[in-house]
């Protein structure tokens, strides 16, 4: 039954903590630009973070070792340094980003100044994570995420046309107006592949499977977890943009915030869709800025070798623990400024997918080697499939940066 229960909690983690602020921004701008067109992106891109998800897990559970001590091993000193600086600066830009998309909701619910709201909500993420074990953090943030499920209820509502819903899953080409066109939606393509994708997801996916002190015999756990928890995640994703494609297209509204998507939920269930989805999207971020603060933690711990486990006390751990505070306190000097917080998450998910082969690369090298990993070593199919958006990730990488200048960051 404990089993079950774990099971239970951990899709639906993986589900609330899907969606965060740059995947919010990107799948309601990428419906509100080309309709349901870009849909395709998005179930590609669940199938690769649930491939290398898997593999995280997997090795974590077998090796007890976590993707940056990997990274190291496998690409040696000075590129795995690389790694980590590029890793811990988009972990970072990420989480500035969420910080300002909780002061943003938590505007629209208090109405008090921006920059007071963007202190409060540092200071309540900062005790959360100090006071709270990783598990209850998860579950808490993770759980109370799901309330974005009214996004979902909000598209279904709006009655799309689940022919080309279905449709627009199969890889295809709209016709645009100009070729300038053509770039922004190979932009979008990119980034909605990439927030997708996002490697803070698989550094503290594998990092808290050995917080839990996984073993071989949770690695069917870890694929459940994964395959149900991310694809139904995805479906919140899916949901957003078809807010964008079926509400604010035909408007010709242009979302330039993330309070722009919850115009769903306010058109289909008034005030009660409004405080469900704001809430939601409160503890989406929130639960993001933990994450990533952690994740820029982790990772540095690992890659010099300090104790990181967030199960210890803080004394327990010091460095660790000056690590993550260091990394929400570099985040606040960052929003505080005045920066938008979307233009700070898009360049932060485009350049994010930049670092992505060497996060995903040694991992599949890893989880294909046999003398390490034993009888749970990759498959055919695994290999196939870790190959494959291998290639995917290294073309999306070329592409980002050119594509973001081209396309002025995706506004033609």
């Amino acid at each position: 039954m404990r089993k079950y229960l774990e099971i239970f909690l951990g899709i639906l983690t993986a589900m609330g903590g899907f969606v965060e602020v740059g995947e919010l921004v990107f799948s309601v701008n990428a419906g509100a630009k080309f309709g349901y067109s870009l849909l395709w992106i998005m179930g590609l891109g669940t199938i690769g973070i649930i491939v290398y998800g898997e593999m995280a897990g997997r090795v974590a559970a077998v090796t007890k070792q976590p993707v940056f001590h990997i990274i190291r091993e496998r690409t040696g000193f000075v590129v795995g340094l690389g790694t980590l600086i590029a890793a811990n600066l988009v972990s970072l830009l990420t989480c500035a980003a969420e910080i300002g998309g909780v002061a943003l909701v938590l505007k629209l619910l208090l109405n008090l100044p921006y920059r007071a709201l963007i202190l409060l909500g540092f200071l309540l993420l900062l005790l959360t994570t100090w006071c709270l074990p990783l598990n209850w953090i998860e579950r808490v943030f993770g759980l109370f995420g799901l309330l974005m499920i009214v996004f979902i209820a909000s598209a279904i509502y709006l009655h799309p046309d689940w022919r080309q819903v279905t449709i627009n899953f199969i890889p295809n080409l709209p016709q645009l107006e100009s070729r300038q066109d053509y770039f922004v939606y190979a932009y979008f393509g990119v980034a909605l592949f990439s927030s997708i994708m996002l490697p803070y997801e698989t550094y503290f996916y594998a990092s808290g499977a050995i917080e839990d002190h996984w073993e071989p015999a949770d690695i069917n756990l870890n694929r459940v977890i994964v395959i149900v928890g991310f694809t139904l995640g995805s479906a919140l994703a899916v949901g957003l943009l078809l807010i964008g494609a079926q509400y604010l297209l035909p408007a010709r509204i242009e979302p330039e915030l993330p309070g722009a998507a919850v115009l769903g939920p306010i058109v289909t269930f008034g005030k009660a869709g409004l405080f469900v989805a704001l809430l939601g999207m409160f503890f989406a971020f929130g639960g993001a800025a933990i994450e990533n603060a952690l994740t820029g933690a982790y990772n540095l711990a690992q890659f010099l070798g300090w104790p990181w486990q967030k199960y210890r006390k803080p004394v327990g751990a010091p460095r660790f623990t000056l690590a993550w505070v260091a990394m929400f306190v570099l985040a606040l000097l960052i929003i505080i400024t005045g920066v938008d917080p979307v233009q700070v998450v898009e360049y932060s998910i485009v350049f994010s997918v930049v670092i992505l082969p060497l996060t995903y690369l040694p991992l599949l090298m890893t989880a294909s080697n046999e003398n390490l990993m034993g009888p749970f070593v990759n498959g055919w199919f695994a290999k196939t499939l870790g190959w494959f958006y291998l290639i995917l990730i290294s073309i999306a990488a070329l592409c980002a940066v050119p594509l973001l200048i081209i396309t002025h960051g995706g506004n033609g």
